[in-house]
């Protein structure tokens, strides 16, 4: 039985009058991603029909669920809001915080150990508030997600940015900040711009050696990194109805690479299929009331191009299996020669260390089960494998139902490392070298979703390309970055060529899915009496301070670093070893910025403090400014904050001191998360203008006190030479995002309501 059974029934009892008011107000017939957003309207029943890509509307997700790194900042910041309990059903997973070492036993042990204060206190927090509790090595949140909670015309957030993994199983799932979590966790609405609509039309059928990965692979080619900013992608077509629930979740997984509000696919037999195989037949039935509104009106798909802002079309039957990469999710490469060519031209080591599979994006059993019918192929033809192999299973069902049905056993016989149900080399939690900033240049073919520098180990050298499972663990056997399983002989240890069979697999496991311990803990139904403790000479964990709101009036701000090229959330805040300081702000913020590039230098962490004349650390140099009372500016390039979710990528600049960020465009999630934090981000209305910027510029903003909806402001940078110029930029804050900003965030807002 599903959990939360009763909120499932009242979301499908409103969405026939709900969906049918919006129809009539819209006055044309909705796309799946249109029927669930009105359907959760804050105000209930449709009255306005909104503009895409302009309305700010409220709405009211179902569900949240919260990883541990993110969680304990988010947690943090509920407990400054005021409430007994939390206002919608919520869950906390346990997966970020396991560093893949020596393998699930030892890792799962080790991490218990180092990280059992921040466990501890996630496990009372949730206990208190009523939260769902995942323990560690209960699994991925986001095949947790999928198993457990997510279900077809639904709509949650989540403070990761894969959250999107749930629209596999039709839902409008978003990744938010923590604090945009903390709103709805508190009985608020949550805000979002109304988005955009892109469709992709799936026609033929996936075979041979292509997969769903090599879906999103070819989507992120077209659309490129930044590509699906603001919108939703909605997969429909006779190629989506053909492929497998977990298959769909991959897809909408990897929606996060292109910038993508979320993805989403209309509600079909292979959701149902999933829904019973994993204990939810009651939520399968009362899908099957409302089918025809947990898809988009017949007419939509008819004639995409009359309802979708924007329409793509992929025939799977001529999709070749792609390889995306390095440092970048959106450049592909075809398998084979093409990739001969590029790795020759551009340097890339053409032998394969490692090759992993897994992570939230492809560790389902059908992705396990495929990539297992090539490893099995390894050993019944005499190869020796030339990479090495990481395997992380999606959860504790996934792992024990594998385990149970031989497929992890076929893996461990090619000397492959089964890692804990967790997130590991994927977001950086990968112990592969002792000194990763001075590792060797080498290439890893992998499953995951990204691929930055540094992003699996710390290593900047490791070129990092993105795959199939079933590609992935053939390129591992034959360890070149271009092979090509469909045309290419592999030399056996008996001296004999031999070829790879196409991948085989089951879409669902024939013997059905069992776990002996999922790792649920479920709260209390009164949390009163638990106390959350948190020591006061915690290097992990720090109760907040609110922040002090900026004013009106920001003059004599220093320019702390103008980042050039890609800042993503992995340069702002890095992860791997810095997710221990999740949970306490002051400690975490002494890897603000240290990964971006100095625009003068080109050098990482090392900028010019102007108070000194002299060249240190980022946050070394904004914490001199913090000292004396001095407001920062950080100016970045196209699709600054393009990544994670991570809210600490915001808070840390905001706890330093830094006021505004000036770019030439955000990334949605987290030019939210600065508002949310009471910062300001803007934009260049000039791009050009990003070029005038100089080392030891001083700004003021001439209009602040003016600072309102659709306006520009208007700031005066001063050079060194005493040379001025002023410059307009734009933002796109409405009435209560500037209220977010005169309050200091949009928590010190909540807590006055509350008081």
């Amino acid at each position: 039985m599903a959990f939360d059974i009763d909120m499932i029934k009242k979301v499908y009892s409103q969405m026939a009058e709900r969906v049918d008011a919006a129809r009539d107000v819209v006055g044309k017939p909705l796309t799946l991603s249109e029927k669930i957003l009105y359907n959760h309207l804050w105000d209930g029943t449709p009255k306005t029909a909104f503009t895409r890509g302009k309305d700010y509307v409220d709405f009211a997700p179902d569900r949240i669920a919260c990883q541990d790194a993110t969680a304990q900042m988010a947690l943090l910041q509920f407990m400054q809001a005021g409430k007994d309990k939390v206002a919608v059903p919520t869950t906390v997973h346990c997966d970020h915080l396991i560093q893949a070492k020596d393998g699930a036993e030892k890792d799962l042990k080790h991490a218990n150990d180092v990280s059992k204060e921040v466990f501890d206190f996630l496990e009372s927090v949730s206990n208190k508030y009523g939260i769902g509790f995942w323990k560690p090595g209960a699994g991925i949140i986001h095949q947790v997600v999928l198993e457990n909670y997510a279900f077809p015309g639904g709509m949650m957030i989540g403070t990761d940015s894969h959250t999107v993994n749930a629209g596999g199983l039709g839902m409008v799932a978003i990744g938010v900040g923590g604090a945009d979590a903390v709103d709805v966790m508190a009985g608020m609405a949550w805000e979002l711009k109304f988005p955009k609509l892109i469709g992709v039309k799936l026609t033929g059928k996936l075979s041979g050696w292509t997969a769903p990965k090599d879906v999103i692979l070819k989507v992120a080619e077209i659309l490129t990194v930044k590509g699906g900013t603001g919108a939703i992608v909605e997969y429909f077509g006779p190629g989506a109805t053909s492929m497998s629930c977990t298959g769909k979740g991959t897809i909408c997984n990897m929606g996060a690479e292109i910038g993508a509000t979320t993805s989403t696919f209309g509600y079909d037999d292979s959701m149902e299929r999933y829904l019973r195989a994993t204990d939810r037949s009651d939520v399968a039935d009362e899908a099957n009331k409302v089918r025809e509104y947990l898809t988009a009106d017949p007419e939509v798909y008819a004639n995409p191009e009359q309802y979708f802002d924007q329409v793509i079309e992929i025939n799977l039957s001529e999709l070749n299996p792609l390889l995306n990469g390095p440092f970048t999710p959106d450049l592909s490469t075809p398998a084979g020669k093409e990739m001969t060519k590029k790795a020759t031209d551009n340097d890339w080591p053409l032998q394969v260390e490692w090759g992993l599979i897994g992570s939230c994006t492809n560790s389902s059993y059908e992705d396990l089960s495929r990539a297992s019918s090539i490893a099995q192929q390894a050993l019944d033809k005499k190869l020796k494998t030339k990479a090495e192999f990481g395997i992380n299973p999606g959860s504790e069902q996934v792992r024990y139902t594998t385990e149970r049905d031989g497929i992890l056993e076929i893996f461990e016989k090619l000397d492959a490392t089964i890692f804990t149900n967790a997130c590991g080399p994927c977001i950086g939690q990968w112990a592969r070298y002792s000194d990763p900033k001075n590792a060797p240049k080498n290439s890893i073919v992998h499953s995951f979703n990204r691929n930055f520098a540094k992003r699996a180990d710390g290593n900047p050298n490791t070129h990092a390309f993105v795959a199939s499972p079933e590609l992935t663990a053939a390129i591992a056997i034959a360890g070149r970055l271009d092979f090509n399983p469909m045309t290419d002989k592999l030399i056996n240890e008996d001296g004999e060529e031999v070829m790879l069979d196409e991948p085989t697999g089951w879409e669902l496991p024939p013997k059905g899915f069992e776990v002996k311990e999922n790792g649920y803990l479920a709260p209390r139904e009164d949390g009163s009496s638990v106390v959350v403790k948190v020591a006061e000479d915690s290097e992990r964990l720090q109760l907040l301070t609110p922040f002090t709101p900026i004013g009106d009036s920001i003059t004599g701000a220093k320019l702390l670093i103008k980042a050039f090229g890609k800042c993503t959330t992995d340069h702002i805040s890095m992860a791997g070893p810095w997710l221990r300081f999740r949970g306490h702000l002051d400690n975490i913020s002494n890897n603000c910025l240290i990964g971006a590039v100095n625009a003068y230098n080109k050098k990482t962490n090392f900028v010019k403090n102007q108070l000194t004349g002299e060249y240190g650390g980022v946050p070394d140099t904004q914490r001199e400014y913090k000292k004396e009372g001095i407001w920062t500016v950080v100016v970045g390039d196209h699709n600054y904050g393009e990544g994670s979710s991570r809210e600490h990528a915001a808070m840390e600049p905001r706890h330093l001191g830094v006021a505004a960020v000036i770019v030439k465009s955000f990334a949605r999630i987290h030019e939210t998360n600065l508002k949310k934090q009471g910062m300001l981000g803007l934009t260049f209305d000039n791009e050009a203008d990003y070029d005038l910027i100089q080392e030891d510029d001083t700004f003021n903003f001439l209009d602040l006190n003016e600072f309102a909806p659709n306006k520009p402001l208007h700031i005066e940078v001063v050079h060194s030479d005493g040379s001025k110029d002023t410059i307009k930029v734009n933002h796109t804050y409405n009435e209560a995002q500037i209220e977010w900003y005169k309050a200091g965030s949009a928590l010190n807002l909540i807590a006055a309501q509350n008081a």
